[in-house]
């Protein structure tokens, strides 16, 4: 298959998703597009995106749309990036790796998980010191300063607070796959990976993935674990307002706190030295009763004049200008990412950008905007 083939067959992510399927074992591919409980958050995100309609407006000439945008003072290419997923080397091997490069070529923020595959010092350099590192709050405050300290060191400029996560969720669809923590190749896990050639042989090249990152702080601490869990879960706190003030004191660059659907706490986080704030459910993978991310944006966007990151859900161009006219500066998405990585390897990461550029321009020109940022709640319907 030609690089010129993808433009005819991968026109948007449901071409992905469908490749994506196909070449991972079933255990990998509910991991990746699984929620929580019986997924009425992760679904509602997508059917409230499909109910926004906007106006198209006529009689402007022809457009030159650009997508250059400045955030918390970096320029990127286009309002987006590439939010982070906990094991991304489960979903492809060295998945850290090539997003990571992919977002550095495509002019787009990167944003590693501290449970992700690889550590921040492995990821750093492939992000031109301005990485996003996000931090699942731990518990002690040694192993806090440690990651902190190491991000820095390792080049990341961001930090992204996570506060979304105060107890484990079920995830029942993945632990239904037979999935464990850390993956324990069982004969069922064995059939499956047997009949996806391609990720059965990146995982032997450079092994079963685990989270690195915590390597130093786990020594004795997985025993009487559940197989459903993960060692992050015995270091991790629930954080408070006491919590948040150590990170914002301890932390000299932008801070971002993400999982944020309740206006009063966004008004709040403005009130401490928060420099943005980043709406999300957790793709539905947390809580099972919580409202669309879409739905809550223009209630944060009334309580706040913080910049405003969205994500859960979007899957397009049309998904990221909704959010921008309903408050959204910025858009992050993970899914995606990870579903045209496993599609194509690394050129369908860039692929998957092409795809997203062309829809955005597309869909500019319908509304007579040249920027995202031009539009506003009047463009909706």
């Amino acid at each position: 298959m030609t690089d010129m083939s993808f433009d005819t067959r991968y026109l948007d992510l449901s071409d992905f998703k469908r490749r994506a399927q196909a070449r991972l074992p079933k255990f990998v591919w509910e991991y990746l597009d699984s929620g929580t409980g019986q997924e009425q958050t992760k679904a509602l995100n997508r059917s409230a995106l499909d109910g926004i309609k906007l106006r198209p407006s006529v009689l402007h000439g022809e457009i030159a749309p650009d997508l250059t945008t400045t955030f918390l003072g970096t320029t990127y290419k286009m309002p987006l990036g590439m939010a982070p997923v906990g094991m991304s080397g489960l979903v492809w091997s060295r998945a850290e790796h090539h997003l990571a490069q992919s977002a550095t070529t495509l002019g787009l923020p990167y944003c590693l998980s501290t449970v992700a595959s690889e550590t921040p010092e492995a990821i750093g350099p492939h992000l031109n010191g301005s990485g996003w590192f996000q931090l699942y709050p731990p518990r002690d405050p040694d192993i806090r300063f440690d990651l902190l300290k190491r991000a820095k060191d390792s080049g990341f400029s961001t930090m992204v607070l996570t506060v979304d996560v105060p107890t484990a969720s079920r995830r029942e669809r993945q632990t239904r796959s037979g999935l464990t923590q850390p993956p324990r190749l069982a004969p069922r896990l064995l059939a499956q990976i047997a009949t996806r050639p391609a990720w059965a042989l990146g995982m032997a090249k450079h092994g079963m993935p685990h989270m690195r990152t915590l390597d130093p702080y786990i020594s004795g601490l997985q025993k009487g674990l559940s197989p459903t869990a993960h060692v992050g879960y015995l270091l991790r706190t629930a954080p408070d307002w006491t919590y948040l003030k150590w990170i914002r004191d301890n932390w000299d660059g932008p801070l971002i706190v993400k999982g944020v659907l309740n206006p009063t706490d966004a008004t709040r986080l403005q009130s401490v030295g928060v420099d943005a704030v980043w709406i999300s459910n957790h793709a539905g993978r947390q809580f099972d009763a919580a409202p669309a991310t879409i739905d809550v944006l223009p209630l944060i966007r009334a309580a706040t004049t913080l910049p405003i990151i969205f994500d859960s859900g979007a899957e397009g161009g049309l998904d990221i200008l909704k959010a921008m006219a309903l408050g959204a500066d910025f858009v992050m998405m993970a899914r995606a990412w990870h579903m045209a990585l496993a599609a194509l390897g690394p050129k369908g990461v860039q692929h998957f950008a092409n795809v997203l550029e062309k829809d955005l321009h597309a869909n500019l020109g319908q509304l007579g905007v040249a920027h995202p940022s031009a539009l506003t709640p009047a463009h909706v319907f």
